[in-house]
């Protein structure tokens, strides 16, 4: 599967217990096909006190969740979107929502 989600898109769920809510991609696992959103699956880890980690303790954090459950947000009016790619006149690739045309990163 290509993943057209990228670090640092806002993406919203589409299946499972967070479905609705719209967060931003923090992290990819382009070989698992699977993200990690902001406020997004959040589970919680029993953590042994350690210098690096502090006194431990239950620990609320974001799980992966599978790309296809992720859609993309058009910048123009928050709505999903699916996402295509062009050419600009300077020879620039870029993503583009195709719900309004606008582009998505620069």
């Amino acid at each position: 599967m290509v993943a057209r989600i990228k670090k640092g898109d806002r993406v919203m769920v589409l299946a499972g217990r967070d479905k609705g809510k719209i967060g931003e991609v923090l992290k990819m696992f382009p070989t698992d096909d699977r993200a990690v959103v902001q406020g997004v699956n959040m589970v919680k880890r029993h953590t042994k006190p350690s210098q690096a980690a502090g006194g431990g303790g239950i620990v609320e954090k974001e799980a992966t969740i599978h790309v296809s459950n992720l859609a993309h947000l058009d910048p123009s009016d928050n709505k999903r979107t699916r996402v295509g790619t062009k050419q600009l006149e300077d020879g620039r690739r870029v993503r583009f929502a195709k719900r309004s045309g606008e582009v998505i990163d620069l």
